[in-house]
């Protein structure tokens, strides 16, 4: 792990997508990061510790999703599949299924497998997931706060973990998507998917795949904006919690009522003609009960002078 001090920071950005605003003054206490996401080795490790199956690995019930047709109640998860031509961006079926025997051993479908993928992020799991895991290995998960400070690596307001410049030198610097999304990617970065969780240089901090391969999960509920910034300097939240869960709820769906999460960071996914979401203040609303082929996370502990 990583040491992380602390500090006041702008949190969130004007610039970008309207939930990032309004940019506002945060304080966060120090504490102790993972250096990269937890990998398929990792998890594995507590698997196999605990017992522990996954939310992918468990179908539905019926009676938490009203109007489920009975041949989609199985066990899956979302998995991204291209297409072969160019589709409309406002359809995201268009390339994401839920995919039967999709999870973190198979994460791209049943006839898959992780056997040379010990060193890339886990996916396929959801916040319980990754909560059973934190707390298996005596860690927390962490705030939005707390996140967004460490993918900074103490580069205050600038656009990426690394700078303003999103390729200093003509240097690839994470893990995102070249071409035409999501139909045509190039792999200029040298990786089609998920790529090992230290192929990409570090941060200020030390800290590794901040940004792109895998979105990471966070404890906060969601929100569509942040707050606005405190009138006075001495008002700045400490160590601030996010929103409420009843405020996280998607307006859009009204027959089910699934809280969701902030994940942060971008993924392998995210390009320049669709999702422009590689940066610390770039945030995403996930349902607690979602996994997808693109979702990691990584832990913190607080209030330690060790990471041990």
């Amino acid at each position: 792990m990583i040491c992380i001090p602390g500090g006041t920071f702008r949190m969130g950005s004007d610039k970008h997508y309207p939930e990032e605003a309004p940019a506002h003054r945060v304080t966060v206490d120090g504490f102790w990061m993972d250096r990269h996401p937890v990998t398929n080795k990792q998890f594995r490790k507590f698997v196999k510790a605990t017992g522990h199956v996954t939310v992918a690995e468990i179908a539905p019930d019926p009676r938490d999703y009203p109007g489920i047709l009975p041949h989609m109640v199985y066990a899956g998860s979302l998995m991204f599949l291209p297409p072969g031509h160019p589709v409309s961006l406002r359809d995201f079926s268009q390339w994401w299924t839920f995919a039967k025997g999709a999870d973190w051993r198979h994460p791209y479908g049943p006839n898959s497998n992780i056997h040379a993928l010990d060193d890339h992020p886990v996916v396929h799991v959801a916040f319980n997931d990754a909560l059973a895991y934190a707390q298996w290995a005596g860690k927390e998960l962490p705030t939005e706060a707390e996140w967004e400070f460490a993918a900074r690596g103490g580069l205050d307001d600038a656009e990426y973990a690394w700078g303003d410049e999103f390729m200093p030198h003509g240097h690839q610097m994470a893990n995102t998507w070249q071409g035409d999304f999501p139909h045509q990617n190039t792999s200029a970065d040298g990786f089609e998917r998920t790529s090992p969780v230290t192929a990409f240089p570090p941060n200020g901090y030390g800290l590794y795949d901040m940004i792109g391969n895998v979105w990471e999960g966070t404890t906060d509920w969601y929100s569509p904006k942040h707050q606005a910034d405190a009138p006075k300097a001495c008002c700045i939240p400490e160590n601030p919690r996010g929103g409420r869960e009843a405020d996280s709820y998607d307006p859009r769906t009204t027959n089910v009522k699934i809280p969701r999460k902030v994940i942060k960071g971008g993924s392998h996914l995210c390009a320049p003609n669709y999702c422009r979401r590689y940066r610390p203040a770039a945030r995403h609303a996930e349902p607690v009960d979602t996994s997808t082929s693109h979702l990691g996370f990584r832990c913190i502990r607080r209030g330690a002078t060790d990471p041990s």
